[in-house]
């Protein structure tokens, strides 16, 4: 499997954010893409996912157009923004059952993703009462109940603690190994370890970055 998105552009009246987007990616890779605060990197993921239009591109999987197939898209493609789309009144159980049956629930715990993630540990507790942490794990959780091949990631441990941050590493290298394509909007250095590939999102292009551990230079870029 592969994606290939090409010539991607947006813009909002006059201003351009998103001016030529291209990037190919395979199956078991993890893409990661940085850029500064409004580089337009959630307009990026918000358009794959089918939250945003775009003005002009293409995303295909394996030579299917995603943006004019809309079906294949939600089938294909888990997306998780940077907040968390969940029902506050709702315990982790509740918003669960919302995209899983019960049984695919236990199962999902106990031998799958959601243990991974550690959701058993506040299945009760309602969304409103949960910290950062808890909301972005429930979050990830709900985002793959159809088991997706893509994965958009918006910062997903942004703000997280050391725990959270290597449950979600953890999924995610599962993830990967299963043949699954990750891209990920990041500002966390440790996240970079799970990259294949490093983009830089400047000025409406994406631009490859050829990472070697040295931070200082990966900012000097962006």
């Amino acid at each position: 499997m592969y994606i290939e998105l090409k010539g991607i552009k947006k813009n909002y009246g006059k201003k351009q954010v998103l001016t030529d987007i291209n990037l190919k990616a395979a199956s078991g890779q993890c893409i990661g893409i940085l850029g500064g605060n409004g580089s337009g990197k959630s307009t990026l993921f918000s358009i794959l996912a089918g939250v945003n239009k775009h003005n002009g591109g293409s995303f295909s999987c394996d030579g299917n157009e995603l943006f004019k197939n809309k079906k294949l898209r939600r089938d294909l493609v888990g997306y998780v923004p940077q907040g968390t789309p969940l029902f506050e009144e709702l315990s982790a159980y509740d918003n669960l059952l919302l995209w899983y049956d019960k049984k695919e629930i236990e199962y999902q715990l106990s031998e799958g993703l959601l243990g991974i993630l550690g959701l058993n540990t506040f299945l009760k507790t309602p969304v409103s009462k949960m910290s950062g942490g808890m909301k972005k794990r429930l979050a990830i959780g709900c985002a793959v109940a159809n088991s997706p091949k893509i994965l958009l990631l918006d910062e997903p441990s942004a703000a997280l603690d050391l725990v959270c941050k290597e449950r979600i590493a953890n999924y995610l290298k599962s993830f990967k190994a299963n043949g699954g394509i990750i891209l990920l909007a990041t500002h966390d250095a440790g996240e970079l370890e799970l990259c294949d590939e490093i983009y830089i999102l400047k000025n409406g292009f994406l631009t490859k970055f050829n990472y070697d551990g040295n931070v200082h230079r990966l900012v000097g870029s962006l």
